[in-house]
């Protein structure tokens, strides 16, 4: 049996936020416990390295880690960040950033690997946005162009734009932009991905499937990239606090299995993150981003049975 690589660190629910605080942090350590639960071997797991300075100045600019990391930044674009500015925040979003590098590095290995956080897919060079410091899906196709991977797709299906990937990779025929998302949510100023696809408030499971196969067949017919790089964003749910589409449970298995079993059909490594989803109750929430995790152990027949 060949399980896919899964990176975790437990850092990425150990950040202290104010009481209601809208980003639910809990998320992270609440999957990986269910992973366990259902069976997955703890050899599994993969714990990642954080990412460097040399690694982050790929894609942001150099002022701008400064300042950050240092705790320098001013006050509004802490406030645009939708974090309270801490150590540990920077040293988890290091980390965060460090195991999508290290998930897209053993998807090329693997066929397959999957993230248990990343997708902050906001962050512009030079400044953060809606809960995104650096983002971690520009670093690591920064980081494995560098290491001779040709071209790579970025498979954005967050609800959200991935307006910061967009504008980063603007004039970079090699690494592909596509961004299927809620036309009315954040961010209010959209940028233009290489491929944007807006649905309209309300989207249910069938139009929004035939969407993603649709663009998903069109774009690796034309680009034939290396390796994709999948943001799983679950909050394109019916549940979700601030998606505003309404796609099922199983409307969210049928988009990861459609998007995994295509890559593993062509054999192009796919490595996935979980990406946004903004339940409040954290146990419905692990649910929806269980599904990104049955339909990988499906697609490679693996004996687990997550019960959802």
């Amino acid at each position: 049996m060949h399980w896919p690589p899964l990176i975790y660190h437990s850092c990425y629910s150990e950040l202290q936020l104010p009481d209601r605080h809208r980003y639910p942090i809990g998320k992270y350590c609440a999957l990986y416990q269910a992973l366990l639960a259902a069976g997955v071997p703890l050899d599994c797991f993969v714990e990642p390295t954080s990412a460097t300075q040399a690694e982050l100045a790929l894609v942001h600019d150099t002022l701008y880690i400064e300042a950050l990391c240092s705790g320098q930044l001013d006050a509004k674009a802490i406030r645009r960040i939708g974090f309270p500015w801490s150590e540990f925040l920077i040293n988890r979003s290091l980390r965060s950033v460090g195991g999508t590098i290290q998930t897209a590095q053993l998807a090329l290995q693997h066929g397959l690997a999957l993230h248990l956080s990343g997708g902050y897919h906001h962050a512009f060079a030079g400044e953060g946005s809606g809960f995104c410091l650096f983002n971690d899906l520009a670093v690591a196709a920064r980081v494995l162009q560098q290491q001779g991977v040709d071209k790579i797709l970025i498979f954005d299906c967050d609800v959200h734009q991935g307006d910061g990937s967009a504008l980063i990779f603007a004039d970079d025929p090699n690494i592909i932009t596509a961004s299927l998302h809620g036309e009315k949510n954040f961010p209010a100023r959209k940028q233009q991905s290489d491929w944007d696809l807006a649905l309209p408030n309300g989207c249910t499971d069938a139009p929004y499937l035939e969407a993603v196969q649709q663009s998903l067949d069109y774009l690796l017919a034309l680009h034939q990239p290396d390796l994709v790089l999948y943001d799983a964003g679950v909050d394109i749910h019916q549940q979700d606090d601030l998606g505003l589409l309404s796609v099922s449970t199983q409307g969210i298995l049928a988009r990861d299995s459609c998007v995994i079993n295509r890559c593993h059909e062509l054999k192009i490594p796919l490595a996935a993150v979980i990406g946004g989803g903004y339940q409040r109750d954290l146990v419905a929430l692990t649910a929806v981003h269980l599904q990104l995790f049955k339909a990988a152990f499906a697609s490679r027949q693996l004996p687990i049975d997550i019960q959802t």
